[in-house]
């Protein structure tokens, strides 16, 4: 493929149809699924990967690198500073080993099980404020945002009125207009903010997460900077993800309300109902991205060492080849977890047993308790947030 017919690759959804990924990439997924795109105004190539079966190929194989630090890696800019350790999604072993161990034992099921309850009543509360309140609501800034907000806030020991703070900086990271030099103050600023909560916390210890972290610290398991930087990428990811897909599932129900009746069936039939929507929306629409660090063949296509990788999980999870009807929400798939909506392989989302959680007692009591739930203006209103790496709805007003 020569340079003038290699695509730029794009983060926008089609404006008619955009819970649905750019016609484009499914296009290339059913003719040429491995393919060359362009990134950074076309400096830099790299290969789009957009079926399921080959997307799954690239992120379990370690000859493919996270790292980021890669020259010529395929990230979201050509300036992204250096990430730190915490961030260790972007790392590889010993250093993403080492990283994801010190967290493992907050996001067992076990010990999410116990945090269920808390998620309950947590969303109890918002909604009761909700119902109180003059309509129509933004679920946005009164349901979807703060519920996720307050669980992680909960689960690290950081104080919630301080959420304006870290959410705005959180903002910056996926927002596909940030530059990388904004993207390295807003980390720089949070990082700061919980150095500061990690020393009050080895002064007066807790039981959550950062207590734990000041532990690993004095156990030189990590450094006092790896400990705080940890810190920002928890709470950065357990809030600014899962808001986006209580939001823009909730928009997805109500374009098939049909399929609400699935979703208050029972807690199996709501478990599988979230899986579903995890595979229909897939909101981290910027792709995974990857560093090849030798010669790969992945469906018949040779990835040569030192190429980048793109896999857009989006694309790769409505592979018809994979999923029956893919482009149709059917809450009650048989297969709907086996999506890669969190990755695949040893980087797979460390917090995907608290997004389940959340979304499985958030989505079903939202209807529940809102049977008359529905957008207050149509649809074609909706703000979409077009060229941000999570993707979902700016605003969602709705009225019951």
């Amino acid at each position: 493929m020569s340079s003038a017919d290699t695509p730029a690759y794009s983060l926008t959804r089609p404006g008619t149809a955009p819970l649905d990924p750019p016609p484009l990439y499914s296009r290339l997924r059913d003719e040429k699924p491995i393919t060359q795109v362009t990134i950074w105004d076309g400096r830099l190539s790299a290969w789009l990967v957009t079926r399921w079966e080959d997307a799954r190929a690239v992120l379990g194989n370690p000859a493919f690198s996270s790292d980021q630090s890669h020259p010529g890696f395929p990230g979201q800019h050509p300036d992204m500073p250096p990430l730190a350790h915490g961030f260790f999604a972007n790392y590889d072993p010993p250093i993403h080993t080492t990283m994801r161990s010190t967290l493992t034992r907050d996001f067992i099921i076990k010990r999410i099980s116990a945090l269920r309850p808390g998620i309950a009543r947590t969303t109890t509360r918002l909604l009761d404020e909700m119902t109180r309140s003059e309509r129509p609501v933004d679920l946005v800034e009164r349901f979807a945002l703060p519920l996720p907000s307050l669980v992680i806030c909960d689960l690290l020991g950081v104080p919630y009125e301080d959420h304006e703070y870290f959410q705005q900086r959180s903002r910056v990271f996926v927002d596909g207009n940030a530059t990388g030099q904004q993207i390295g103050q807003a980390w720089e600023e949070l990082n700061a903010y919980l150095v500061g909560l990690l020393s009050t916390k080895r002064r007066n210890p807790g039981v959550d997460v950062l207590t734990r972290l000041t532990e690993h610290v004095d156990a030189s398991t990590v450094t006092e900077r790896d400990a705080s930087d940890l810190a920002v990428f928890l709470l950065f990811a357990g809030h600014e993800t899962t808001a986006n897909m209580i939001a823009l599932s909730t928009v997805a129900l109500l374009r098939n309300p049909d399929q609400i009746s699935q979703l208050l069936a029972g807690p199996t039939e709501a478990a599988n109902a979230v899986e579903e929507l995890l595979r229909f929306l897939s909101i981290v629409h910027g792709g995974l991205r990857r560093y090849a660090l030798e010669d790969v063949t992945i469906g018949g296509v040779t990835i040569s060492a030192g190429e980048g990788v793109i896999v857009p999980v989006h694309v790769a999870n409505r592979d018809p080849e994979s999923f029956t009807d893919p482009d149709n929400l059917d809450l009650g798939r048989a297969n709907a977890r086996r999506h890669v909506a969190f990755g695949y392989g040893i980087h797979q989302c460390l917090g995907q047993p608290l997004a389940r959680a959340e979304l499985q007692i958030a989505l079903p009591e939202l209807f529940r308790r809102l049977p008359g739930l529905r957008l207050a203006g149509p649809f074609e209103d909706i703000s979409f947030k077009e060229n941000t790496l999570v993707y979902g709805v700016n605003e969602l007003p709705v009225v019951w």
